[in-house]
Order: C-alpha cells, then sequence, then structure tokens
C-alpha cells in the first residue's frame, strides 16, 4: 500500500488551483499540497490518495464536481492509460497558456528574470505531428501475443494500443501490422523496440523507416518475412544489434536488399533556407518537423546574422541551425560532442554547397572551460540549443568572456535548466534577458520548449 494508504479510505474533496509541469493538478488539503491526477484548474472534483509523501500527496480523480471550461474529450481511446499523452482532456489554446506560463513561473523563481518581451508562442497542428518515436514491444501470451506502443502510464507495461493520434496516421495505421509481423519472427522475444522515423524521401513524399532493435541476428526466414513486410507496407527497414550507432539498412521501401546505408532517402527540409538534411533514423532530429522548421526561422530572425559576421551554434547536432545560418552569415563554428554528430554535419554542409564557409569542431560543451571558449576566437553571435542538461559550463565560459557577443539565442527543451543558466548570463555576465516565449513542440503533452534572446548591456559589447 503506497505510503501506508488504507485502500478504503474516503475520497477526497478538492479544489484545483493550477497545473504543474507534468500536467497534475494542484490542490491543497489540510495544509499540504495535493497533486491530482486527471484534473484541470478551476475544477472541483473527488479523488482518492493514491501516494503520501512528506511533503506533498498525490491522488487520482474519481469524478470532476464542477468541470473547467477547458476541459475537452479526449480524442484517443487509450489516454488515461497509455503514457504518451498527458493534456488531451485540455483544450489546445489552453495547453499552449499554460507552457507559456510555466516558462514565466520558471525564469521568474529561478532566475530571478522577468523578460523584457514575451514572444508570441509557435505552435502547429495538434495532433499526427510526432514523426519520431520509441515504441516499446513485448510477447504477451496472457494479451493475445505481441503488443507495440508506448509504456503504460507510470509503469513498464506497454499498452495495449490499436491507434495513436499524435503520431502520423501513416503510422498509427502500422500498430497492428507491426504486431502481425513480430509475432511472426522467431526473434519475438529477442525484439524489444522499434524506433521510427518519417522524413521527407528525395523525391518530396513521406518515407516511414523502422529500426528493430535485434539482441540476435534474423534467421534467413524472418528476412524474407521482413523483406516482404517492407514492400507490402513501402516502409524503409533497419536493424540494430547494439547501440544507436550499429543501425544498418537492410531494405529499402521496395523490399529490396541493400548493403549500403546511402541508399536510404530519409531527410527532411527547411525549405525557406533551401536546406535538405538527410539523416539516420537514431540521429538525433526534432519529433515535430513543422514546428522545426518555423523554429529555425524564428531562431535565425531573432538572432540576425549579418553577411559579415562570425557566429557560433553550440550542441549543433546534424547542422539544423549551422546550415541555414551559413546562408545569413560570413562563417560559422558549429560545436557538437558526438563526434558521429559532427561527420554528418559536416556532409550535410557539403551536400548543400555550404563547406566553404562552415566549420565543425568535436568538443565536450559539458566541460568547456573560459580558456577553451576564449580559444576559439570572437563570435559576433551564438546560438545554444542544449539538451535537458541546459549548458551551465557555456554560460559560465560566456559570461566570463570580455569580447561578449552582441546577441544569444538560446532554445531550449527544459524550462527549469533555461532559468538557471539564464540567471547566470543576466546576474554574472551582465546579459538581459531580451524577450522569451514557448514553443508546443509536443502537444498533448505537458513538455515545454522554449526560446530565449539576451544581449550584453549596452557598453560591454
Amino acid at each position: 500500500m503506497a505510503g501506508g494508504l488504507n485502500a478504503a479510505s474516503e475520497p477526497l474533496t478538492l479544489d484545483v488551483v493550477s497545473l504543474d509541469l507534468e500536467a497534475n493538478g494542484v490542490a491543497h488539503h489540510e495544509g499540504k499540497v495535493v497533486f491530482v491526477r486527471g484534473a484541470l484548474p478551476g475544477e472541483r472534483v473527488r479523488a482518492t490518495l493514491v501516494r503520501r509523501k512528506p511533503r506533498f500527496d498525490v491522488a487520482q480523480t474519481v469524478e470532476v464536481l464542477r468541470e473547467s471550461h477547458s476541459r475537452v474529450a479526449p480524442r484517443c481511446p487509450h489516454f488515461g492509460v497509455c503514457g504518451g499523452c498527458s493534456m488531451q482532456h485540455l483544450d489546445a489554446g489552453a495547453q499552449l497558456a499554460i507552457k507559456q506560463r510555466a516558462l514565466e513561473d520558471q525564469l521568474r523563481h529561478i532566475g530571478k528574470l522577468r523578460p523584457q518581451l514575451i514572444l508570441r508562442p509557435l505552435s502547429g497542428p495538434p495532433w499526427g505531428y510526432r514523426y519520431r518515436a520509441r515504441l516499446s514491444v513485448r510477447n504477451v501470451p496472457k494479451k493475445g501475443g505481441v503488443l507495440v506502443g508506448f509504456h503504460e502510464k507510470g509503469s513498464s507495461y506497454v499498452a495495449d494500443m490499436r491507434e495513436c493520434h499524435v503520431l502520423p496516421k501513416r503510422l498509427s495505421d502500422l500498430l497492428l501490422p507491426l504486431r502481425e509481423l513480430v509475432g511472426s519472427l522467431s526473434l519475438r522475444d529477442r525484439l524489444p523496440q522499434i524506433e521510427v522515423a518519417i522524413g521527407e524521401a528525395l523525391r518530396g513524399d513521406l518515407l516511414v523507416a523502422l529500426v528493430l532493435r535485434v539482441l540476435e541476428p534474423p534467421t534467413d526466414a524472418d528476412r524474407r518475412t521482413l523483406l516482404a513486410f517492407a514492400a507490402r507496407e513501402r516502409v524503409e527497414l533497419w536493424l540494430q544489434p547494439a547501440g544507436p550507432d550499429s543501425i544498418r539498412l537492410l531494405c529499402t521501401r521496395d523490399g529490396e536488399p541493400v548493403a549500403d546505408d546511402r541508399a536510404s532517402e530519409l531527410g527532411y527540409r527547411l525549405a525557406e533556407f533551401d536546406v535538405r538534411m538527410p539523416y539516420r533514423p537514431t540521429d538525433f532530429t526534432q519529433v515535430n518537423h513543422r514546428i522545426n522548421e518555423a523554429l529555425v526561422g524564428r531562431a535565425l530572425r531573432l538572432l540576425d546574422p549579418q553577411p559579415g559576421e562570425r557566429v557560433a551554434d553550440l550542441f549543433c547536432g546534424l547542422g539544423n541551425f549551422t546550415l541555414p545560418l551559413a546562408r545569413r552569415a560570413r562563417e560559422v563554428v558549429g560545436i557538437e560532442g558526438s563526434p558521429v554528430l559532427t561527420r554528418r554535419a559536416l556532409e550535410n554542409a557539403a551536400l548543400n554547397g555550404l563547406a566553404g564557409n562552415t566549420r565543425f569542431r568535436t568538443a565536450n560543451l559539458f566541460e568547456l572551460t573560459p580558456e577553451g571558449w576564449a580559444s576559439l576566437g570572437r563570435f559576433d553571435r551564438v546560438l545554444i540549443d542544449p539538451p535537458r542538461e541546459g549548458a551551465l559550463a557555456v554560460v559560465k565560459a560566456l559570461s566570463a568572456d570580455a569580447a561578449k557577443p552582441n546577441r544569444i539565442v538560446y532554445v531550449s527543451c527544459n524550462p527549469a535548466t533555461l532559468a538557471r543558466d539564464a540567471a547566470i548570463l543576466a546576474h554574472e555576465g551582465g546579459f538581459v534577458l531580451k524577450a522569451a516565449g514557448a514553443i508546443d513542440m509536443f502537444p498533448q503533452t505537458s513538455h515545454v520548449e522554449s526560446i530565449a534572446v539576451f544581449e550584453p548591456l549596452a557598453g560591454d559589447a
């Protein structure tokens, strides 16, 4: 029994005042915070306690007594069981407002900062946007065989998913055929995961690539089954026997076996900058291609690189920002910790005719020192796009540098680490937080992405 709870305890009546970053309602009972699953701000609910902690409790909504005007019927029949979404019961506009408020709250509480300008949030289609996914696979005879999908909420079990509305329909329609495929393979108990990437093929149509995590080699019969599936469903198939870099293309979407990964057509376009980005399905790319394209455009307009300037793109990955920046600036230096990504970014620069004014370096930016930063020479403008851990060493190095860039644009996937880093830039580095805004990269979830703009105080540049 969680936290010593009595299974027969009576439900509480709670008034919900806000949402937390995991989309749980926040209420108070007897002087203690209660996080209420399935409840929205402004609602009165009956809820049962499922966990007690010294500083807070967790409850599950059992009945909504007074409904929020922002509540909507979840579109997906698996909502509440599947852990892939947490906000389908909330209107899309309200989702966006909550994410913007979460960003502002983190900047205020952690960073002690308020942006001079609140940027209009970036948003796109609320459904069918997820072009990347990691689907778990389990053979569960008690549930009828193979399951393919996301984990159940708060569990290691795989949800019994038959459709998914945040995936494009093309991919949602593959969930049941994938069950049948895996169930027909001899290695069905040794295939724990399928990685999915949807991109744009060379001729402009959508291409689905599936990476099968195989813990033992497929038999000849398995290979024939896989090739037939690829041809029938028009998907590229890849096999991954070990880590992400071990993937190898098995066949094209025509079901033709290949020996060279370069036969893959997977890629995406940034039309505004005339850039095409080929990638492998386990390379990091943004989940939401539509929002990524809008984000790159906004980031470049905010950074505003000039033709004679030198720009740094930190945590550059495949060159998602580097190559568009190279269309605008004299020189762009992309820095990334993975040598595999650095090499692929260099290849992408050459493919797009941008090798002449791009440079790529492999370096661990989490260990960047002020001396290491100074050794790179002065940059007129800097773009930072770190993972969830943020860019602590980077902002400390920038803050210690007397030769400050004219502008910094920071793209973040974690408002808490953005707020921490913004505080260092502002309170130690003498930068001003000019603007900030939310980006709805993951509609129907509580995930918050954002963008912020910093400039040195007048006279410090």
